[in-house]
């Protein structure tokens, strides 16, 4: 197998956090470790390295339930017997747990977002390929791009289609049994946010007003 052991950056830094952190605070580890999980919101966001979702609540571990994939997206209800990463975890995090609100949370400079735009105006052709797993991910949100192409500053555009990108997962969400149930319960409340990374601004959307700084 061509797996390596542990860099040793990682093994320091490790060793590190057992000898504060955990020390400090072992009663509260072993007492999480030993109780179901009981999270506050699911959040999916994009698996960027910048997007680092438990410092912009100021979140404690075990408050969010997190799902990662590229861009945030979620796809539609497609029950077909394959793979569905995501589709797994939003069911796990409603029908198991009980989650009560789900946050989608986009951001700027998306790499992702920024490949979907490339692609759509056929500057991508290696994402138009059937075997790019990018590209046919992307075509989730082809869609968002058809809104946003006439905005002729490019940046302006790309930051346009990022928002898209939870729009789009927030109205697939919906498409799911399941969610449609606990919404029409009053158990499931949804929430989109996008993060400018640099900035620091946070924005929600408002229906009927876009998105707004918090």
């Amino acid at each position: 197998m061509a797996v390596k052991p542990l860099p040793s950056f990682l093994i320091h830094r490790y060793n590190d956090w057992k000898s504060n952190s955990y020390s400090q605070n072992k009663n509260w580890y072993k007492k999480i470790s030993e109780e179901d999980q009981r999270p506050k919101a699911m959040v999916i966001s994009c698996c960027d390295s910048r997007v680092h979702v438990t410092a912009i609540f100021g979140a404690e571990q075990g408050e969010f339930f997190i799902h990662r994939n590229i861009a945030n997206l979620i796809p539609p209800f497609s029950p077909n017997g394959d793979y569905h990463g995501t589709s797994a975890a939003i069911e796990y995090a409603v029908t198991s747990l009980q989650i009560s609100k789900i946050i989608v949370l986009g951001h700027s400079n998306c790499g992702g977002v920024n490949g979907c735009h490339d692609m759509c105006a056929g500057k991508a052709p290696e994402l138009e390929k059937d075997s790019s797993f990018i590209g046919r991910w992307m075509d989730i949100l082809r869609p968002g791009y058809e809104k946003v192409k006439h905005i002729l500053d490019e940046e302006e555009r790309k930051e346009a289609l990022g928002k898209e990108a939870v729009l789009i997962s927030l109205k697939n969400l919906q498409t799911f049994p399941f969610i449609q149930d606990a919404i029409r319960k009053d158990k499931l409340n949804l929430y989109g946010l996008w993060t400018h990374i640099g900035q620091g601004d946070l924005e929600h959307f408002i229906e009927g007003h876009g998105f707004k700084p918090v």
